[in-house]
């Protein structure tokens, strides 16, 4: 059975940094996308960040050159770093798996809150 444990969210101060780390688990890691979507209070859903077998990226427009998705297939984790943070970040974050099937499977949320 797939899981997928997120870690590191919590609280920043606006301008500041959080590492997001996911440690998937009873998956071939290797083989799947990975990704990361958020969820902000009385919002919808929204993808942040994805990374494919192959190490290519996309981001939401709104956290390009402020996130950076990377992958470790040796310890089937997947991070997203996150800088120079801002109020409208604050958000519980999901890891995402996506199989080469298009089946996808989520984590239970990190929350992260950024403060002005």
């Amino acid at each position: 059975q797939v899981q997928l444990v997120e870690s590191g969210g919590g609280l920043a101060q606006a301008g500041g940094s959080l590492r997001l780390s996911c440690a998937a688990s009873g998956t071939f890691f290797i083989f799947n996308t990975m990704g990361w979507d958020r969820q902000a209070p009385g919002k919808q859903r929204e993808l942040v960040a994805g990374i494919t077998t192959s190490g290519s990226t996309n981001y939401a427009d709104s956290v390009k050159g402020r996130f950076t998705i990377s992958r470790d297939n040796a310890k089937n984790t997947v991070y997203l770093q996150m800088n120079n943070l801002k109020v409208e970040d604050t958000a519980v974050y999901y890891c995402v798996q996506i199989t080469p099937r298009g089946l996808r499977s989520w984590g239970q949320g990190t929350q992260v809150t950024v403060s002005s």
